[in-house]
């Protein structure tokens, strides 16, 4: 071995110990947020409280550039520590409200989001009971003296099973639901129940591994400060809470869920027909379209009948599908005209229309692009 080999070995030595350090530490401090944890617990605190991980974060950007560290690195650093030391908590007991335990009846509790949701309501404390597709039998013994009844069956069965459930709930009862849209179903579990009502609309999928900063919106029905201490839960869960209203929230959805998952569709659907295989087109394919390819793809990882629910979930959402075609019609003419020019100024309007958020959402998605790149590129 030359005398240069043997430097670079005693360099690479080095680098090992302080791995091995590294890991050291970071395995205390998991130990010292596990009584971090307890304490909340005990003192019926929320898991995550964002004041704190802000303030966190921006000392860790300090200290970061004052030992000569690059600051966006020491944050992406910190905040996977962090988001472990919440994957943590996802396995144990949570922090329960001040009003104590609660009742919950769960209807579709086996699905996905039923299930999710009993698991970190039991780990609070709570009293879950289920009632699935072969229970209705005893449904009036299942909803009777519950303090929470939460709607999580599949959006084309909402309607029926909000009916058939209201005249059983005592009148106390809270009647939720999980459902995406919410301005029908909210009407619907009003007519159903003269008792405390709220739609609520879960912003992630079931497979989540907590629920820690995730977003539950709501929208106010009847009574609020009777169910004040579900949301206060949902708090202490780590959620992240919006209130909004019914008509604002559909509308957004009709984009956010309908169009987009419609679109995934069109660009599946064609490379079927062209024989564009995504294993071949991922080989080809830059960090920006590989990325659009994997958030394609993951939608075809899962349920058609729950993606169909969701398309085709409503009237004005189906109305908005059609427009959406024929505006394509509008601009494919751009291209069978080879009309350049049109693009050009096709394009410069949308930039005006998008204006300052085009520059945000540059730098976001080049951030999520760059750490694609590095994790699996």
């Amino acid at each position: 071995m030359n005398q240069n080999q043997e430097a670079l070995n005693s360099f690479r030595n080095r680098i090992d110990e302080i791995d091995d350090e590294i890991l050291r530490l970071l395995r205390e401090r998991n130990e010292t947020v596990k009584q971090v944890i307890s304490t909340k617990i005990q003192n019926k605190l929320p898991i995550f409280v964002p004041d704190r991980e802000d303030e966190k974060i921006i000392d860790f950007r300090t200290k970061a550039e004052n030992n000569g560290i690059d600051s966006d690195w020491a944050e992406d650093f910190l905040r996977m520590i962090m988001s472990s030391s919440r994957a943590y908590q996802s396995g144990k007991t949570f922090p329960q409200t001040t009003a104590g335990s609660k009742s919950i009846l769960l209807v579709g509790g086996r699905g996905g989001m039923g299930s999710l949701y009993a698991r970190i309501a039991e780990l609070s404390g709570h009293r879950i009971s289920i009632l699935d597709r072969d229970d209705w039998d005893n449904v009036e013994k299942l909803a009777r003296g519950k303090d929470v009844v939460i709607i999580t069956v599949p959006i084309k069965i909402t309607q029926e099973v909000i009916e058939r459930i209201g005249p059983c709930l005592d009148p106390g009862t809270i009647l939720a639901d999980f459902t995406s849209n919410k301005s029908h179903f909210l009407d619907a579990m009003m007519n159903a129940h003269k008792g405390p009502v709220v739609a609520l609309h879960p912003m992630h999928g079931p497979d989540v591994t907590n629920v820690s900063r995730q977003l539950m919106m709501v929208c106010h029905g009847r009574n609020e400060e009777t169910y004040a201490w579900l949301l206060e839960q949902f708090q202490l869960w780590g959620l992240r809470i919006k209130v909004v209203d019914p008509e604002q929230h559909d509308r957004a959805m009709h984009l956010i869920q309908g169009l987009r998952h419609f679109v995934a569709l069109l660009h599946g659907s064609f490379m079927r027909e062209f024989d564009l295989k995504p294993e071949d087109m991922a080989d080809f394919s830059s960090p920006i379209y590989r990325a659009e390819l994997m958030m394609t793809g993951r939608i075809f990882a899962q349920d058609a009948e729950l993606y169909a629910d969701i398309v085709f979930s409503t009237f004005e959402r189906r109305t908005l599908l059609i427009e959406f075609l024929e505006h394509h019609q509008k601009l494919a003419v751009l291209v069978m005209n080879n009309d350049r020019d049109g693009f050009i100024r096709e394009f410069r309007k949308i930039s005006t229309f998008f204006g300052d958020f085009a520059e945000q959402a540059l730098t976001e998605s080049s951030y999520m692009i760059n750490r694609l790149a590095d994790r699996f590129g």
